[in-house]
């Protein structure tokens, strides 16, 4: 089994920029795509709020653009999922159902999968009309009237977001009261542009046929009875999950599942690096996921280096230059 200097799981925003610059430091990186190659971005249109593209871009294809640049520098992806990692030795090893390789630096760049209503509709319409993130879509939605599925704060802090550029937006919750903390709630009900549909869930999501959302049925949870709702939007907000599984009772986790990092992107296991949605719960950007894939792949680059063993293969291959 080979070792590689530097193995990347998770092929977002965050896995490939960190893989672009592990490659162009000569560090032959390995990367690991998993089931959701490209991330969260694969599942939206058109993307306004990346650097560099003043008339936006669509989310497959800055994914694309991304993956030909790591793989231009050197990187080798690998079409696979991990299924077992080991932390406890060194080098660190990954099993995927197909093989087993061996790396001295590992960067964790597995993202979080936002919760869904696993509504048919929802995924047919996710991008054209159904989001999960209102700091990425809201401006798609100047004029028109939307809705917000969540209780939280997080939808709480979403449907206040949205009101700069809708019309209108209803809050559609399935409980008689919210779980947002009272300054959120407050906030949310002081805002004139927003609707409660407290005590309904949503029933269906119309209208895949045409490929965009026209209306929004929802259900009474106590009387059974539907109403639908005119929107242009639906911006689902119940949370995000954490895709750290395989590192439980590896790495330290916070109470979200979310892996704890410190100085940056640095793990609580030495050569470990963690990038993106998989340690950010705050931000939760496209940009923000590829700045820390950048910090990640310096780390790794200069841990490496503190190796004696590596630092003195590579001084002799001219790779770096020896430290004084």
């Amino acid at each position: 089994m080979e070792t590689r200097d530097v193995l990347i799981i998770g092929s977002g925003p965050a896995g490939l920029t960190a893989a672009i610059y592990t490659a162009r430091g000569n560090l032959r990186p390995l990367l690991i795509e998993g089931t959701d190659a490209g991330g969260q971005l694969m599942l939206t249109t058109l993307v306004e709020n990346w650097p560099g593209h003043r008339d936006g871009i669509m989310g497959p294809d800055l994914m694309g653009e991304m993956r030909a640049q790591a793989q231009r520098f050197g990187t080798e992806i690998i079409q696979g999922h991990v299924t077992k990692v080991d932390l406890g030795r060194r080098p660190f090893v990954v099993r995927t159902a197909e093989h087993e390789y061996a790396a001295r630096a590992l960067i964790i760049a597995t993202g979080a999968s936002a919760r869904l209503l696993g509504l048919p509709s929802e995924r047919t319409l996710m991008g054209h009309g159904v989001s999960t993130c209102a700091t990425c879509d809201g401006y798609f939605f100047r004029g028109l009237e939307i809705a917000v599925v969540g209780g939280g704060d997080s939808a709480m802090e979403e449907a206040t977001f949205l009101t700069r550029f809708a019309s209108k937006v209803t809050v559609i919750h399935r409980r008689d009261a919210l779980r947002a903390s009272k300054v959120m709630q407050d906030k949310a009900r002081q805002n004139p542009k927003i609707a409660w549909m407290l005590n309904h869930e949503v029933d269906e999501i119309r209208d895949p046929g045409k490929g965009e959302v026209t209306s929004v049925v929802v259900r009474h949870v106590s009387t059974g009875a539907k109403t639908e709702i005119p929107v242009a939007g639906v911006f689902v907000a119940i949370g995000h999950t954490p895709n750290t599984g395989l590192f439980k009772d590896q790495l330290a986790l916070d109470r979200n599942g979310y892996l704890v990092t410190h100085d940056g992107v640095k793990t609580s296991v030495e050569g470990v690096f963690a990038c993106g949605d998989v340690q950010d719960h705050v931000y939760r950007q496209a940009v923000t996921a590829a700045g820390s894939g950048c910090m990640a792949a310096l780390d790794a680059e200069r841990y490496l280096e503190s190796l004696p063993a590596h630092a003195e293969s590579a001084a002799a291959a001219g790779l770096v230059e020896p430290r004084s």
